[in-house]
């Protein structure tokens, strides 16, 4: 009798309230680990702060139009035009900030304050950041497995960070930050995306000025006269003016942890 009585009790919720069966399924699934891609793309696309502003469906189908149903290794930059349309930036142009081998420290930094933005706290740079995905001719399927590497070949997911890269510099204005790694020999790296992509869309008079701020640790490797910067003084265009600041990573550190300080200040 008590079972039957339990056995009701679980009816009775789920005709009430169907939709938050649905969002409790989905987290449910999430936490087990047994969601679909598609369901992980769109339960991140929920939970980014502005969601009400986008419609997640919608964008998911944007997305899965540029590789499904396609050859992994054939998957143009501009095969994601419409997903960038469909989500397009929100942040005011002059917060944005740009970084290469300094991940986890810009992260750290942008996660705490709201005067820096970078890809990864955008819509689209949040919903897919650490995914892998492709598609393969003939099936309508997203594969998150034996997919082609990084440098394999013209595939998906490297498509992807070229061509919203390439959209966040454009929107890019006014005084431009990069936050590069004083502890390796070459911090402007001409194979990362920060050179070979971004640096080169910016244009004068919408930037008005680049500031990179050198990370360094204990062991200081490079400082701003390092051959590598003088070369990324080469790629920018006529017009913008260029600034290097060598900062400690401990400073870095202090301004994720003081959000009220004024970013200028940290360096």
């Amino acid at each position: 009798m008590e079972k039957k009585r339990t056995m009701e009790k679980k009816i009775i919720i789920v005709t009430a309230v169907p939709s938050l069966v649905i969002v409790v399924a989905v987290v449910l699934g999430i936490t087990l680990g047994k969601t679909t891609f598609k369901q992980e793309f769109e339960y991140r696309c929920s939970m980014f702060e502005s969601s009400k502003k986008y419609n997640c469906t919608e964008i998911w189908h944007e997305f899965e139009k540029a590789y499904v149903n396609q050859d992994p290794c054939k998957i143009p930059m501009n095969a994601y035009d419409s997903l960038v349309a469909a989500a397009p930036f929100e942040h005011a142009c002059k917060k944005t900030m740009f970084w290469s081998k300094t991940k986890n420290l810009v992260h750290d930094l942008t996660e705490n304050r709201d005067d820096v933005v970078a890809l990864e706290d955008t819509l689209l740079g949040s919903v897919l950041g650490g995914l892998h995905w492709c598609g393969e001719k003939g099936n309508s399927d997203t594969f998150t497995s034996g997919c082609p590497g990084w440098n394999e070949c013209v595939n998906p997911r490297r498509s992807f960070w070229s061509r919203v890269s390439t959209a966040f510099a454009d929107f890019a204005c006014d005084d431009v930050t990069a936050m590069l790694n004083g502890s390796i020999d070459t911090p402007f790296d001409p194979e990362s995306i920060f050179a070979s992509i971004e640096v080169k869309r910016f244009n004068y008079p919408r930037v008005k000025s680049l500031n990179v701020v050198l990370v360094t640790q204990n062991k200081t490797v490079t400082n701003c006269t390092n051959a590598s910067l003088k070369d990324l003084q080469k790629y920018l265009d006529q017009g913008i003016t260029y600034n290097c600041e060598e900062v400690t990573e401990t400073q870095i550190q202090d301004c994720s942890s003081h959000p009220e300080k004024p970013c200028g200040a940290c360096w």
